[in-house]
């Protein structure tokens, strides 16, 4: 038993718990890996801004990363799948030597240098996270800070044999979605409620033995494992549906793939369960008077 001193009475326990509150994000937004899939996010994000749940903080990695920096730097949802469009694979690629990757992700940087208005984390509308892995020390590494948002958003992107890895600040980088697929657990102690939008199911099978086939298929099957523990910390988990058919690097059918990523949101939010944690965000809302960080 403890002494008198150290018992907490119900009001102490109930202070604590609201401050605890007061102090996270409303709603964070953790955006999963999955190439060309990764279109099916602006259609979530546009079903979920229709409902006033624009988040606080986001979180992604690989696509997500790109279309949740997009997001975060003040685009909507629209505005960043018409920057895609008429666009092909090749456009964001260099052919290099494949020592450490066919590719180099030369025309991913220089889109991203075009087009954010942003140049650092601090500059963006809100706070945001690249989920990468440190290829050196094969451990999950999230970039929040500094002047090296490009870098780390592509780098966050740079699938294994496909890309070669890029350097941060001597530092070699690859896809988040090796370890973190589904970045909810970046988030999970920073925001009261997650949404998360999971847009990596599994391939079709195909009769193809080129390398590039190959590599994205591994890629594909270890990304979908790894999603399972954190899709247990999502509030709210969307599951985009009908998007397996598509391919990784695949932008031939954006406006197909956003249209799923839609009505797979759509869906979701009209569940009970769904239905109930909208509610709590928008009460959390109007007792969360703690400014922006």
């Amino acid at each position: 038993m403890l002494p008198n001193c150290y018992k907490l009475n119900n009001e102490t326990i109930y202070s604590m718990i609201f401050f605890n509150f007061l102090d996270k994000h409303n709603i964070g937004y953790a955006l999963g890996g999955g190439g060309a899939r990764g279109f099916a996010h602006l259609g979530a994000l546009k079903a979920l801004e229709e409902r006033n749940l624009e988040p606080d903080i986001i979180a992604g990695t690989s696509a997500g990363a790109l279309a949740g920096v997009l997001y975060a730097d003040g685009f909507a949802p629209d505005e960043i799948c018409d920057m895609f469009k008429d666009t092909k694979f090749k456009q964001f690629v260099e052919l290099t030597f494949p020592t450490s990757g066919i590719f180099r992700p030369t025309g991913l940087h220089n889109f991203l240098k075009k087009n954010l208005r942003a140049k650092t984390f601090g500059q963006l509308q809100l706070p945001f996270i690249a989920v990468a892995t440190d290829w050196e020390k094969a451990s999950t590494v999230n970039f929040s800070k500094g002047n090296k948002l490009i870098e780390s958003v592509v780098a966050s992107c740079c699938v294994p044999l496909i890309f070669s890895p890029i350097e941060i600040d001597g530092q070699h980088y690859v896809d988040g979605g090796i370890f973190k697929n589904l970045p909810a657990s970046t988030i999970r102690d920073k925001c009261n409620i997650i949404f998360g939008v999971n847009v990596s199911t599994i391939m079709p099978s195909e009769e193809k033995n080129n390398l590039k086939y190959i590599a994205e298929r591994t890629f594909n099957m270890m990304s979908i494992s790894n999603t399972l523990p954190d899709k247990k910390l999502c509030d709210v988990l969307i599951e985009v549906e009908g998007i397996e058919k598509y391919w990784m690097f695949d932008l031939s059918h954006i406006d197909s793939i956003f249209e799923a990523g839609y009505n797979s949101t759509v869906e979701k939010l009209k569940e009970r369960k769904a239905t109930s944690t909208v509610i709590r965000s928008k009460r959390f809302k109007l007792l969360n008077f703690k400014n922006p960080i």
